[in-house]
């Protein structure tokens, strides 16, 4: 049987972080899961997926040495901000009213997974190819080849479907929001000025956020919050059918960017509000393992990655006589986690209510909302400063 002071499972993002960080901090990690093949980055093809890091996970990142990894010609920062009400309501947000230079930055997934692996093989990280499947008495695991795993801590970061999760007995919460998550890639006019756009609509929130320029010209990221009936016939169209049904309905949009054209595959994947219990004995539980968001804000990565910084935080001011997995050590975490975490629930899932709502008086008042809110710039830097500690 192997020992070690923690077993991190899960090798997505959240996962590698976790694993990555802890090693740092001078815990005995290993790291189970799935070591998946990153295929090299090419110019001008960027993947669907992307995220939009907020500036605390960005020092987050620099403070694991990964940031610097990235390659900065992939890398598009957000200086600026544009909502659409789903009529006159509209709100403008600039980096610079928080005395900013930067709001967030575009990256894309593949990008911040491959900078973690190559870090985590640096560090020298002991990563086991293969997969938790039982937490079969306390402080032991057993994987899916039958490897047995004595640890303090078991940490899941495999998100959503987390069997650590099941394993371990934490209760969770689940509410699917009846809407998919449509992303892909689209070649514009004309230069988006490093400005993300979004808008509410009858059909869902659509944003458009900045990517690098190409060959083809300017180009920014889709990610549409569709109602699955019309969701699902769109991702069963040939690819063909979907760039011309896609460029249809982009068409009506305000904005000034001029024609849109689809340059990338359509993807999609559904959206849920979940939140669980967040630890166990000798469990804790990060990223989408944890909770999940609308994505309307951008800020599901974010949440994962304040998460392991809280962890490690915890961790790492823990005496040293105190065992990594004992409860009352967790429960510090479980707290450092719980307003971020219901704050941001509260307010992506209460937008999402409030423009889902057709009642008149309800879509008066909501763009009448925007508009206020633009013009009281003590407001707007408040949201600017709230959407940067995430």
């Amino acid at each position: 049987m192997k020992k070690t002071d923690i077993a991190v499972c899960g090798t997505g993002i959240v996962g590698l972080a976790t694993a990555l960080g802890l090693t740092r901090a001078g815990f005995r990690t290993v790291l189970v899961g799935p070591q998946r093949v990153i295929a090299p980055a090419r110019p001008d093809c960027f993947g669907a997926r992307v995220y939009a890091i907020s500036p605390a996970s960005r020092r987050f990142l620099e403070s694991l040495g990964v940031w610097s990894l990235l390659d900065a010609s992939r890398v598009t920062p957000v200086e600026a901000m544009q909502v659409f009400g789903d009529a006159s309501g509209r709100l403008e947000l600039n980096a610079w009213q928080d005395a900013q230079d930067v709001m967030a930055w575009i990256v894309e997934s593949d990008e911040i997974e491959r900078a973690l692996t190559q870090a985590v093989r640096v560090f020298g990280v002991e990563w086991l190819d293969d997969r938790f499947v039982a937490y079969d008495a306390p402080g032991r695991i057993c994987t899916e080849s039958g490897s047995l795993i004595e640890v303090d801590l078991v940490v899941g970061a495999e998100g959503a479907r987390s069997a650590v999760r099941e394993a371990a007995h934490i209760k969770s919460s689940s509410r699917a929001y009846d809407e998919m998550g449509v992303v892909t890639h689209l070649h514009v006019e004309r230069p988006h000025q490093n400005t993300a756009l979004q808008w509410f609509t009858a059909e869902g929130v659509i944003a458009f956020l900045p990517m690098p320029n190409t060959q083809a010209g300017a180009q920014v990221s889709l990610v549409w919050s569709m109602p699955k009936k019309a969701a699902e016939p769109l991702l069963a169209m040939a690819e063909d059918q979907a760039r011309n049904w896609l460029t249809t309905h982009l068409a009506g949009l305000n904005h000034e960017l001029g024609q849109v054209r689809v340059a990338a595959p359509v993807l999609g994947f559904p959206l849920f509000l979940e939140s669980s219990d967040v630890i166990a004995p000798g469990v804790a539980l990060v990223g989408d393992a944890a909770h999940r968001v609308h994505p309307l804000a951008g800020q599901g990565l974010n949440l994962g990655l304040g998460d392991v910084a809280a962890l490690l935080n915890v961790l790492r001011e823990k005496p040293s006589y105190q065992r990594a997995g004992d409860l009352r050590l967790l429960a510090r975490y479980r707290r450092a986690r719980a307003e971020p975490v219901f704050m941001m629930r509260f307010v992506t899932d209460g937008l999402h209510r409030l423009f889902s709502s057709r009642l008149p008086p309800v879509v008066m008042a909501r763009n009448a909302g925007l508009s206020i809110v633009n013009s009281v710039p003590m407001l707007k830097r408040q949201l600017i400063k709230g959407a940067s500690r995430h």
